[in-house]
This record gives structure tokens, sequence and C-alpha cells, in this order.
């Protein structure tokens, strides 16, 4: 596989089709022309984040190109794709609509080699739409939805607010076009299969920053360099890949080959229009994983696949440019003046609505058991809704305690956006990126209905708790330039900047607790109740079936092997009290008796009943046990002799 994948930069290969620049007859003549090309398949994202993959001979979609393109698409069973509530049992047929506006990529498998061509099979994979009862219901055109509520109300906010268009310095019938631009950083750990962790040492490591953006070596380096290569061929432009915080450095075996590779990688790639964004990152995670399981090296892009050492982020940058007539660009965010203020007040809106309705976005950014353990201090990860703009004017900063931060580069006014660093790979980023602009577009039309200058507005994002400002929470602060978690003690950060979840059932319940933040995600009805409702569904069944089939057995598991491990030769009193503490803090966990249920029964109980508020409080019980369990056995095992 190796050999064939190195292959890869020799073969004469469509990486990509920009099809509405294409007529019908001219696509068809270009896929003629790459008879490599052998299947099509239609992909659209569920409410899940997960994407359809079908395998249609490419002589039925030459046949007649329009007819698919423009015609129903290609009928799926429900059951097939997460939309619960919507494609049920006896109302599942959804349709799959090709998006013919989109970047098609050709995707390729390097495993199978055309006898003919002498090159690997592709498929053409075509981004599209699920359709149940005339409604599109997925990922991608909810995404879409919110790219096109956000182009229409920031063009009417401009034309009906002379003081908004003055603060652009432009003539609103001078806007061609809004341009929504995001990008994604990718982070993932690589290894050689099958090793196992050394916590310890990663951890060390981790503190001592003995890997950060060091140099990558033996197949970590190749693979490094064939990902970037493989975007560039997609089209992404890709612009960096270094090591991150994470892991430790690898062996060197007796044939000169590096063993036991445990690293933590990121690549990046250049931003693209919002919906083009999340495509592309779609694409970007699978041959970025293929290229490194090629070499050999398996690949995660779990939030947390190693305990107690820093887990994988994807922090997601949102900008908004606006086209003018005469083909120049304008930020939507940057001051004229980058001297005089940090942002205007479009960008002062949408700092204070990424902020404000962060409540009801976070559930499709962290979603997952995963996500959540991310999430903890002690590991450069977002806990805290609270957001950084900077020291001083002259010194734009980065601070990495913090949940949104303001970039700007004073040499370049278009560069100004901002960070959300929460996301993780498994974020929907579809669904992500769409709920951001949703509370962006909230806090901008605010800011610019409220009539304040920038300076006023910035006062009110420096507000303290318990000052009544327009628009933001009372009780609560939005900025921090400070270590969060060096400054504030966890009651300090949970006063001033809201209550992180513990479990999926925390997060979800967002939607619930907060009906004025909700509205702002149902604006220009891009987030439907139907829709809110199905995710929520769907993120439930996730959560208890992964409690259930994963984290229990691990736990059992690992439980198996922590026993006695001292004599009355090798022990004293000191190891008999620590070694009882044990046993009873373990068969609280995982042993029912006569008189006690254990702490794994109850949680398998309250699951089956779908008492999710039990659940959730059992779930956090077990975990703070658990870990305390494994502290005492660690704390044991050092005094044996």
């Amino acid at each position: 596989m190796i050999n064939k994948m190195n292959d890869m930069l020799s073969y004469d290969l469509l990486y990509y089709v920009q099809s509405d620049r294409y007529t019908t007859d001219e696509l068809k003549d270009l896929l003629q022309k790459h008879e490599e090309i052998k299947f099509v398949s239609l992909v659209g994202v569920d409410l899940g984040g997960n994407d359809t993959d079908e395998k249609i001979p490419i002589s039925i979609f030459l046949e007649d190109i329009g007819a698919f393109l423009s015609g129903g698409g290609v009928q799926t069973d429900g059951s097939s794709v997460v939309l619960p509530g919507i494609a049920t049992l006896n109302d599942g047929k959804v349709d799959l609509i090709p998006d013919s506006a989109a970047k098609w990529f050709v995707d390729y498998n390097y495993g199978n080699i055309d006898a003919a061509t002498k090159k690997p099979i592709g498929t053409l994979r075509i981004p599209s739409f699920l359709n149940h009862n005339g409604k599109h219901i997925d990922s991608r055109s909810i995404l879409k939805a919110a790219v096109t509520h956000f182009k229409q109300e920031i063009v009417a906010l401009i034309k009906d607010n002379p003081h908004a268009a003055e603060a652009l310095q432009l003539n609103p019938e001078d806007i061609e076009d809004v341009i929504l631009t995001s990008a994604t950083e990718l982070e993932f750990w690589v290894q050689t299969p099958e090793d196992e962790a050394n916590i310890s040492a990663l951890s060390a490591s981790q503190d001592m920053q003995e890997q950060y953006w060091k140099r990558t070596k033996g197949l970590v380096r190749t693979a490094m360099e064939r990902s970037l290569t493989m975007l560039d061929n997609y089209g992404l432009e890709a612009e960096m890949g270094h090591k991150e915080v994470g892991g430790v450095k690898a062996k060197v075996d007796v044939t000169g080959n590096f063993s036991h590779v445990m690293e933590q990688l990121e690549i990046d790639w250049k931003y693209a229009p919002a919906l083009q964004a999340a495509d592309n990152e779609l694409i970007a995670r699978t041959k970025i994983k293929e290229v490194f399981q090629s070499h050999g090296l398996d690949c995660s892009f779990n939030a947390k696949p190693i305990d107690a050492v820093a887990g994988n982020g994807e922090h997601t940058h949102v900008g908004v440019s606006l086209k003018l007539s005469n083909g120049s660009f304008r930020n939507l965010f940057s001051p004229v003046m980058v001297d005089d203020d940090y942002i205007n007040i479009f960008g002062w809106g949408a700092l204070m609505g990424l902020l404000k309705n962060y409540e009801v976005s976070n559930p499709f950014i962290s979603g997952s058991n995963d996500a959540l353990d991310r999430l903890q201090p002690g590991f450069e990860a977002p806990i805290c809704i609270v957001g950084s703009i900077g020291h001083t004017l002259k010194t734009p900063s980065r601070n990495r305690t913090v949940l949104v931060g303001l970039i700007r580069d004073m040499e370049n006014p278009l560069a100004t956006r901002f960070e959300v660093r929460s996301p993780n790979p498994h974020s929907n980023t579809y669904l992500t990126i769409a709920a951001l602009y949703q509370s962006a577009l909230d806090g901008i039309k605010a800011a610019v209905e409220s009539g304040l200058s920038t300076k006023d507005l910035e006062n009110a994002f420096n507000k303290k708790a318990g000052e009544k400002v327009f628009y933001l929470e009372k009780d609560r602060e939005y900025r921090s330039e400070e270590d969060v978690f060096e400054e504030f003690n966890l009651e300090q950060r949970t006063a001033l900047f809201g209550h992180h979840p513990a479990t999926v059932w925390e997060n979800i319940k967002g939607f619930k607790l907060y009906p004025d933040k909700v509205a702002a995600l149902k604006q220009g009805g891009v987030f439907t109740d139907s829709i809110l409702e199905s995710y929520s569904l769907g993120s439930i069944v996730k959560w208890t079936t992964e409690i259930l089939a994963k984290i229990i057995p691990n736990m059992a598991n690992s439980a198996k092997y922590i026993v006695k491990r001292h004599d009355d030769q090798t022990g004293n009193e000191l190891d008999e009290t620590r070694w009882i503490e044990i046993l009873e803090l373990k068969n609280r966990l995982f042993k029912d008796t006569m008189d006690e249920v254990s702490l794994l029964s109850q949680m398998r109980q309250a699951i089956a009943n779908k008492d999710y508020v039990l659940v959730s409080e059992l779930q956090s019980t077990i975990k703070n046990e658990f870990s305390k369990l494994k502290d005492l056995y660690t704390q044991y095992k050092r005094n044996i002799i």
C-alpha cells in the first residue's frame, strides 16, 4: 500500500471538479477522459455529522448528467442516516439531491488499480442535500440556509442604518456579495498500532513542552509532507503542518526504522466560503487518515484519545467580507482606523453574539462524551464562556484559555476574524459554523440597531459582573486577558463565565433552558423545532449507547487489573489500610450485593428507564469515583516493594 501511495504524485489524476464552471457537455467530456473514475457517490451529511457513500456506476451518471442533477436524486432509507423523529420507520423515504454549485471531489482507492489505465479507481463524490417530504433536513442545507440568511440580513442592516454604512465607509448599493469565510485547524494523534500509551511519560513531555513545534522524523515526517501535498492536489491550499503539544520521542529499532511512535500533530489549510470550508474538512480528514495509515500509522481524530494528556481540538475561524462592485473587498469586522478601535460595530456585535448565545451553540460543538472529556482545566481547553481581544490596541495577542479570541493583523485588515477554540475534529462542522454565524448575527443586529458607538460597545463588552449594559447578561463578564485558570478558581469561573456542562444531557438541556438564545438559532428558519428535536434525540441515543457499549465495559476491564499486590512479607499496615479503601470503592462502583446496587448497575437501570437526569448525575459521580479509584491504586502500588 505504501508503494502505491508513493506513486500518487506521478499519476495524472483529476482530483476535483468545480462543476458549475462547465456546461453539461463539457462536464461529460471531462469525466469520459478520466476512465479511472468508475463510480459516483452522492454525499449527504446527516445531523450526526455522518456522510453517506454509495457506489453508482459512472456510466449511469454519464447517460444523462442533466437529468441526474436536476431530478429527484437518489432515494435512500431513512434508517441509514441520523434523523430521528424525522425519517421514521413508517415515513423513512429520504432523497439525496446533488449540489451542482459545490466543488466535487474524486476519492481514489490506491489499493485498487485499474488494469486498463494503470491508475487507482476513483469515485466522484458529489456534495448533496437530504430531502424528506419536500424539505431539506441535513447538515449541509442548514449551513447553506444560515449563509443565505446572514447575507440578506447584513445587506438590509447596512441599507437601513446609515451609521452602519458610514462605519464601513461604503455605499450600500456597491455591495455585490457578502462572503462568509471559515477555516478549521485539524489536530490529531498518530501512533504505531498496538503500542500502549505511557501516560506518565506523555504527561511529563507535555508539561516540559518537549514536542511542540519540534521537527518531525521518519514515517511521521513523510506522511505529514504527503498529506500536505495531497491537500494541494485537492485544491485546499495547505498552509502548515507541525507537531502539537502532546507526544513522546519515538524509538529506533535494529533496522534503523522508528517504532513506538506517539505524537500529536496539526495540519491547516486555507480558509474558504463557509459551506465549502465544511466540505473541505470532510475530504481533508479522510485523505490525511488514509495517508498516515498507508505508512503504518494509526490516526485518531477523537477529542480525547488519551486520558491525562492534551486532546485534539479543531479551532474554528469565522469571518465575513464584503465584495464590492469595483472588485475590492472590505472586512465586515475591521475598523476603518485600526489604530483607533479593535473592531467596528459589526465586530463588537458578532463577538457579543458568539458569547451570549454560546449555551445553544455548544450542543453542536461538544455533543459527545469524548468532546466533553477534552474540555477540562489544565489542557488549554476552553471551558469558560469568555473572550479575548488583546492586551492593547497596538499588540494583538492570543489568550489560549478563553473560548473566543479576536484575531487581528495590523497590516492586513482583511484578516480580522474570530477564533472559536472549543470545537474538536468530530464536531459537526456544518452545524457548528451555522450556529456560530446565527449567534454572531443576533449580536450584530442588536449592536447596529442600538446606535451605540464603537467605544460604547467596547465599554459594554468590558463590563463587570453586576453591571447592567445593553444586550449582555447583567451577572456575567465577557472579557479576560488573563489565564482564566490561574486568575480564577472554579467557583469564580462558574459565577463569572457560566456553568460548563459535565455531560451530554446537561449540554442538550441548553435548548430548553435558554429559549431566547434558541430564538437566535431559529432566525430565518435556519434551525427549526423539528431539527433541534431530532438533533437532541440523536445525541441522547449516541450518549447512552456509548455509555453502555464502551464506557462501562472499558471501566470494568480496567478494574480487573486493580488487584491486591502485597502480602505479609511485602506489605505493612498502611498498605492494608489503603487496599481496604480501594476494595470498598471498587465494590461500590462494580459489585452488586444483597443490600446494595453498584453505581454501574444503577446506571444501566437508569438508561433502561430513560431517566436521563439520573443518568447524567450518575455519569458525573461514576467518573469522579473511578478517577479517585485509579489515583488511590497508583498511590498504593508505589509503596509496594
